[in-house]
């Protein structure tokens, strides 16, 4: 991997920490702080389209159900698509108070699609399905 991609992929690894962080903290301003104003984020059964709509969802969310919540992520993957984009797979889940680990019917895989745009990695879409168990033997 060439410098300039090891200095991109440490770009976006940051952009997702201070994502992670800003959950934690319950910071909806500070969780879409790096998203594009453009982006869409798709989680079951809903569609929210544009940084201030996922911004409002989430201040929603942070003040009611995900209180106190946290998230759990794995990193399975990230690719480069062309100079500009990239594609980072995960394995993810809401952690609630109390717990240690996130049980295994809430566990997500996500799609995180990444642009760099003047020079800055920013999240343009977002997308999650539940992770199915394998079919019994």
């Amino acid at each position: 991997m060439s410098d300039i991609r090891s200095e991109d992929e440490a770009a976006i690894q940051a952009v997702l920490v201070e994502s992670y962080k800003a959950w934690e903290a319950g910071d909806a301003d500070g969780m879409v702080a790096d998203y594009t104003a453009d982006a869409t984020a798709i989680m079951t059964g809903s569609l929210r389209d544009g940084r201030d709509v996922v911004r409002d969802s989430m201040a929603a969310s942070f003040a009611g159900p995900l209180k106190g919540s946290s998230t759990d992520d794995k990193q399975l993957s990230l690719r480069f698509v062309g100079r500009d984009a990239a594609v980072v797979v995960s394995e993810s889940g809401i952690l609630f108070s109390g717990e240690a680990e996130v049980p295994d019917a809430r566990k997500v895989n996500a799609t995180w699609v990444f642009e760099k745009r003047d020079g800055q990695w920013l999240i343009a879409a977002y997308h999650n399905s539940p992770v199915l168990a394998p079919p019994a033997r």
